[in-house]
């Protein structure tokens, strides 16, 4: 699945409150980082759902707004993208870029051989 940045960061909005938010609540979720108007926090939400990436409580008093996609779910799906478009399917030709472009800390080297190891690869 394919997020704009605007789906994203409704979706950011909702995932950080997973028991759901009423509108007000998502507008003013959003209002720092978007200055969306809370009639444009709507018009997302419904286009939205009709994508299949909101869910809409219409029976609770007021509405609730969910995320119906999981976090996990699109981040592995942006991650698997990026290895077919960028690395051709290649995870150690990422983490070789990530290696030499010295964009890592020493800490976070340490985890990845140590998750390597774990893994026995």
């Amino acid at each position: 699945m394919k997020l704009s940045d605007k789906e994203r960061q409704v979706l950011e909005a909702l995932w950080a409150a997973p028991e759901g938010l009423a509108l007000g609540q998502t507008a003013e979720a959003l209002k720092s980082a978007t200055g969306w108007s809370r009639n444009t926090v709507l018009t997302y939400l419904t286009r939205m759902e009709a994508k299949g990436l909101v869910t809409i409580d219409k029976g609770a008093a007021p509405r609730r707004y969910r995320a119906a996609v999981a976090r996990e779910d699109w981040a592995a799906e942006e991650r698997r993208g990026l290895l077919e478009q960028v690395y051709r399917g290649s995870a150690g030709s990422l983490v070789a870029a990530f290696l030499k472009d010295g964009s890592l800390t020493a800490r976070e080297r340490e985890e990845l051989r140590r998750m390597l190891d774990e893994m026995e690869v």
